[in-house]
């Protein structure tokens, strides 16, 4: 094996060593043979997996928990301004936004949509929903100001002058949400002590086979290793594309211009939040977002970027998520070890527990879920794209090359 492959082995599993010392015993005889680097780092990443197979069972059993709370009922319905950036006329945004004109909310709702080009295709999607929702409230900003590299936020900033309550509701683009969206986020956000709510998200895959590899991906690694986060306080999320709250309280941590240059916006609004003393709520629901990666490229892409947004972040955290990745584990043991007779029950109780959390994700979500036989591809590929998110700090955001500082400000890079 070659050295670059050999550090990052190493890197992964050093946390590990410990638990080695434990396990030694049932991996006998790849623990003997360890005299030469392949069958060591076989240990490790069998180590690796056996910790990675109970982290899965673990959080299966998370994920059944926190979908059985209740969703508050709202006390009232204050008047609500839906905000929505737009660009460009993404894959079914026609139904995407109609899932918002169609909310089962008894209070007033201005439909608040911005782009920063008045000739944006998406303006001509919102146009046609306008008429087939005649009684809707409304809005478009066009305002080409940018306050930041984050085309998204300078958006929300150029847009937010024309929000006209005091409730509001910052929703993505691809974004598709149930009638009772609103009632539920609204409750959520009127329990003591919130001052934002955010939800989690599965995937809704254009067809292709890579939409599928995607949304696998959100459906089966990001959603349940956020559950587990919160479940042994380390995690503290915060989704753009769902944020609720109030005008007040957006006043409060200074508004929306101060994030215009962040990578994650999003996890950097949750902390403002947060250090007012407020919580961020995640209720017991899930919205649908797109995954419209068409091509392996695009999908690597815009997965590479999603991770190392989370290594900006969380550091930590991105560098734990490792024990998410089991079957990757198994499959390298059995690389490693030349096939070993102990490495494939590995592989095997690996397939299993990621197969009953996909199972117990599907009860909970109340979500139809992807093939099973997609699982174990993208399991492989999403830990591809986990171990290349060290290598650089380079994010590609709508073809503009960018840097992160630690801070996770962006930064533009020359392309020489």
């Amino acid at each position: 094996m070659d050295a670059r492959r050999a550090a990052w082995c190493i890197a992964i599993g050093a946390p590990l060593i410990a638990a080695a010392v434990v396990a030694r015993a049932w991996l006998a005889p790849a623990a003997h043979a360890a005299e030469s680097v392949g069958a060591a780092l076989a240990l490790l990443c069998g180590i690796c997996a056996v910790l990675g197979v109970g982290y899965t069972a673990w959080t299966a059993h998370l994920v059944g928990r926190f979908f059985t709370r209740t969703v508050p009922v709202p006390a009232s319905f204050p008047a609500l301004t839906l905000v929505k950036p737009l660009h460009g006329d993404e894959w079914h945004l026609d139904g995407q936004l109609a899932s918002f004109f169609e909310q089962d909310y008894p209070g007033p709702v201005q439909l608040l949509f911005g782009v920063h080009d008045p000739s944006d295709a998406a303006l001509h999607v919102v146009e046609t929903l306008r008429q087939r929702y005649p009684h809707a409230h409304v809005t478009v900003v066009a305002d080409a100001r940018l306050h930041g590299l984050n085309r998204k936020v300078s958006n929300l900033v150029n847009m937010l002058p024309a929000a006209e309550h005091d409730v509001l509701c910052f929703t993505d683009s691809d974004v598709t949400v149930e009638p009772d969206f609103l009632r539920n986020v609204v409750g959520e956000l009127q329990q003591p002590g919130v001052g934002l709510v955010t939800c989690l998200y599965r995937g809704e895959c254009q067809p292709g086979f890579w939409p599928r590899v995607s949304a696998a991906a959100t459906d089966y690694q990001f959603l349940p290793g956020v559950v587990a986060g919160l479940a042994i306080g380390r995690a503290r999320p915060c989704f753009g594309q769902t944020i609720a709250m109030t005008r007040d309280m957006l006043q409060r941590i200074g508004g929306l211009a101060q994030f215009a240059s962040h990578l994650a916006e999003d996890n950097a609004i949750g902390e403002a939040i947060r250090d007012t003393g407020a919580k961020v709520a995640i209720p017991p629901f899930v919205v649908r977002h797109a995954c419209a990666e068409t091509s392996f490229a695009r999908l690597v892409s815009h997965e590479l970027r999603w991770s190392r947004t989370i290594r900006a972040v969380d550091r930590a955290g991105h560098f734990g998520s490792a024990l998410t990745y089991p079957l990757a584990f198994a499959l390298l043991a059995a690389l490693m070890s030349g096939g070993a007779g102990w490495s494939w029950p590995l592989v095997a109780f690996a397939l299993v527990a990621r197969g009953l959390l996909r199972r117990e994700v599907d009860r909970v979500t109340g979500e139809r879920g992807r093939g099973l036989w997609v699982l174990p591809i993208s399991d492989i590929v999403s830990f591809a794209i986990f171990v290349a998110s060290f290598l650089s700090g380079r994010v590609v955001w709508r073809g503009v090359d960018f840097g992160v500082d630690g801070k996770g400000q962006l930064y533009p890079l020359r392309n020489d």
